[in-house]
């Protein structure tokens, strides 16, 4: 599909990958961006990565929109080629279902037709790429839920959602990094800091990459709650 693009008022522009969200556009986004990464273009200041789209913002005192253009199209021929490596980690989410960290599990069971364990079995089954970064600092936009375990928001948002929640509303399903009003469907809830603003990386996921609910304990989640806040809990990943 030939790249497309539009300027966002005088310092962005934004290219337009296709119209259809999918792992291999998502990809395609992924590579371009690392061509980015590579050819530190001057005058680039950031870019940000969307379900079909990748928004680059820039100086125009250092360089204009013309030939920002043509510099980007040249990238773009690149990757019809293959040249850019986009390889992937499954990053590891170990997850309590259930009881007061998960209040909406049976909801979702219920809503089914199935067990909570068959709900916990079917969530933690997949490796869920992560399409995008957004509304709030940390949170991963992820694919690739099965229709199984859809269920609607609630009617009745919560004031509060603890950091660390896992979530389906619709066909999708996510997870609160900080807390926050919300009106997904709780089913359990994360140790793991997703979000850590006084860490190096303050935001441990990044988009292109997969992450993969593991059921555990209650004992596991105290255990591992306490090594996060003692800094000593590293969270497994592995290639994709």
């Amino acid at each position: 599909m030939k790249l497309t693009y539009h300027p966002l008022g005088d310092t962005g522009i934004q290219l337009v990958f296709g119209q259809t969200i999918s792992a291999e556009t998502n990809q395609e986004i992924r590579m371009f961006a690392e061509l980015l990464k590579q050819e530190q273009i001057e005058g680039i200041i950031e870019w940000v990565p969307a379900y079909t789209t990748l928004s680059i913002f820039y100086r125009p005192d250092k360089i204009r929109y013309q030939a920002l253009l043509e510099q980007l199209e040249r990238l773009y021929e690149n990757i019809q080629g293959g040249v850019a490596d986009a390889a992937s980690l499954v990053y590891e989410i170990p997850t309590y279902y259930g009881g007061e960290t998960g209040p909406d599990l049976n909801f979702v069971a219920d809503h089914n037709r199935l067990s909570a364990d068959e709900v916990i079995r079917i969530h933690s089954s997949q490796d869920y790429l992560i399409y995008m970064m957004g509304f709030v600092p940390g949170f991963p936009y992820l694919g690739g839920m099965p229709e199984e375990i859809a269920t609607p928001r609630r009617s009745d948002p919560r004031p509060k959602i603890a950091a660390g929640s896992v979530g389906i509303a619709g066909s999708q399903t996510g997870v609160y990094p900080l807390e926050t009003p919300g009106g997904w469907q709780i089913i359990g809830q994360t140790p793991v800091r997703l979000y850590d603003p006084e860490s190096e990386q303050p935001i441990l996921l990044a988009s292109g990459h997969y992450l993969r609910f593991v059921p555990i304990s209650k004992k596991e989640y105290d255990d591992i709650a306490e090594a996060v806040r003692l800094g000593e809990y590293k969270i497994n990943s592995s290639k994709k």
